[in-house]
């Protein structure tokens, strides 16, 4: 039974202000609050006048994950009300400046697990403790060798899995008692985070082969025996691992990449949505990736599976799709490509100037492509000659500059639509704000993969569903690309992130439907919408009673 103190430190049943006098009497903490009992509204009111007060975003995040370690309903009642201005400070962009002090600011773990791959024989009992009895329905699992466009950041990229498991809860509602976030220490090849006396994780390289893969197989076997009915989330993967260690477990478990996947389903809604406005056809696109890591091999692999799925034979389709790296465009025969590249690279007698294919502009004006979207993290890259050549050659090019954070866009929506004379259909990694141009206000959709995983994971997780299917991700990105209002002039190809609650229902909704369609739901559901609405949470202070503390903490 938690009394006392143990119940004010608990931040799944901790009300602080707001525990009433017949609680305090009951538990044990009378006279260890202010006497006045407040109301959660009082204290979110209370709660965002301390927040606003911090001078610079980043003390904004503290103040917030501060605020998340002592009481998770107050937290969700204050980030649901102000969801869009909060989601860049708990997440992208400012999770960035968090996780390179992380070692520097570090005040608790954040009922985070951390698996040292020098010790897989605790991978069980890491799990479980850091659980701590409770029903955990979804892990958001990093060894943060991908971060964001910063690369290997160790441990410090813990804060990556606690900030995507915060918008899965604020969006979509999924029950922040019942997810965990896991760090995987292999060790980190960032010399600056081995050279720091302070670093919280693993001193050495990072561990590669066969004992990385080992310990992740560990790392799964634990995870799916001690939860059963988990959904088990990617995240921030290395190049080199994401994409072998998704194909070894999708057919087996319910599991998903969201740097593979995820951006992938977005991207995808956001280019239906554009053909929604732009009137064309998806096998009519020639589509250029520029960047082709795991993001933008995923992505082209997403298009590709959708194109097929629209009765293109995927040898004719993959004709309509070129990869762009640091080399230039990927030739079968260029050094050193990964397994999810191979498929995408061109035969160099295909192209009379194979040589000169060497830089993106060279590429673009040979390949004159509909569609070209950018995961490169190299700044500026998108410039004012390809689009323009770009909107020569299309009556309206889909152009979408994906890296984050701000610094390392491929190119700003203002250029893009002034560029292209208003022509560019736009989706940006960044939130963007409207363009005024020529009289006509562009919308400009953000390829937030916000706007997608967490309805993706509560219709998963309200499915009951076994597996992540191609069928699924297609059907989510149809509807997300839907929802845009392509009447309207300067029509964005994404909806706004200030509307993700109610997409992320219809998104859920259509998971669940998906699902069951397939036949890959765990448990009966007879009711698509009661189903998804019983998987949702709300921040709201339960009463306590002991019966009640005993079903929250079990």
């Amino acid at each position: 039974m938690l009394t006392g103190l143990n119940l004010l430190n608990n931040p799944f049943l901790n009300k602080g202000t707001a525990f009433t006098v017949a609680e305090r009497k009951e538990y044990g903490i009378t006279g260890m609050l202010p006497s006045q009992v407040q109301t959660l509204e009082q204290q979110a009111v209370q709660a965002y006048g301390q927040y606003l007060s911090k001078p610079s975003d980043l003390e904004k995040r503290i103040f917030l994950m501060n605020l998340f370690n002592t009481n998770r309903t107050l937290f969700y009642k204050l980030m649901g009300q102000h969801l869009v201005e909060f989601m860049p400070v708990v997440y992208d962009p400012v999770v960035a400046d968090s996780i390179e002090q992380y070692n520097e600011i570090f005040l608790k773990p954040q009922d985070a697990a951390f698996l040292s791959v020098d010790s897989p024989e605790d991978i069980k009992a890491g799990l479980a403790n850091a659980a701590d009895g409770r029903d955990i329905r979804l892990i958001v699992v990093t060894d943060a060798e991908g971060i964001l466009g910063m690369g290997d950041w160790g441990v410090n990229g813990v804060d990556i899995a606690i900030g995507k498991l915060m918008v899965y809860t604020a969006a979509a509602g999924i029950n922040p008692a019942q997810v965990l976030p896991v760090s995987i220490d292999a060790g980190t090849n960032n010399q600056e985070l081995l050279d720091n006396p302070l670093y919280l994780g693993n001193s050495h390289a990072r561990i590669e082969g066969t004992e990385y893969y080992d310990f992740i197989d560990q790392f799964v076997t634990a995870a799916t025996d001690l939860f059963p009915e988990l959904l088990l989330h990617w995240e921030d993967f290395g190049r080199g691992n994401a994409a072998t260690i998704l194909e070894k477990y999708q057919d087996k478990i319910t599991t998903f990449n969201d740097d593979i996947q995820g951006t992938g389903i977005v991207v995808l809604a956001g280019v239906l949505g554009g053909l929604n406005i732009s009137g064309e056809a998806l096998a009519d696109q020639i589509i250029l990736t520029f960047g082709a890591g795991t993001a933008g091999v995923g992505i082209a692999n997403i298009l590709l599976d959708e194109m097929v799925r629209q009765g293109v034979p995927e040898d004719e389709a993959r004709k309509h799709f070129y990869q762009v790296d640091k080399q230039g465009l990927l030739f079968s025969d260029t050094a050193g490509l990964t397994p999810g590249q191979i498929p995408f690279a061109r035969k160099r007698s295909e192209f009379a100037n194979a040589a000169e294919l060497t830089n993106l502009e060279a590429v673009v004006k040979t390949i004159q492509p509909t569609i070209m979207i950018g995961t490169s993290t190299q700044p500026g890259t998108f410039t004012e000659a390809i689009v323009k050549e770009m909107a020569a050659n299309t009556p309206r090019p889909i152009i979408m500059p994906l890296s984050n954070p701000t610094k390392l866009a491929e190119a700003k929506a203002v250029d893009l639509i002034a560029w292209s004379d208003g022509k560019a259909l736009v989706g940006t990694g960044i939130p963007a704000k409207d363009v005024e141009y020529q009289g006509v206000t562009y919308q400009i959709g953000q390829a937030n993969n916000a706007l997608m995983y967490p309805g993706l994971g509560l219709g998963l997780i309200a499915s009951t569903a076994t597996r992540v299917t191609a069928e699924t991700i297609s059907k989510a990105s149809r509807a997300l690309g839907g929802i845009v209002d392509v009447s309207q002039p300067g029509a964005a190809v994404l909806p706004p992130v200030s509307k993700i609650t109610d997409f992320s229902q219809i998104i859920a909704e259509v998971v669940v439907e998906s699902v069951l369609a397939q036949g890959l739901n765990r448990e009966e559901i007879s009711d698509v919408k009661a189903a998804v609405t019983a998987s949702k949470w709300a921040p709201e202070y339960d009463d306590l009673s002991q019966e009640k503390v005993a079903e929250l903490i079990k």
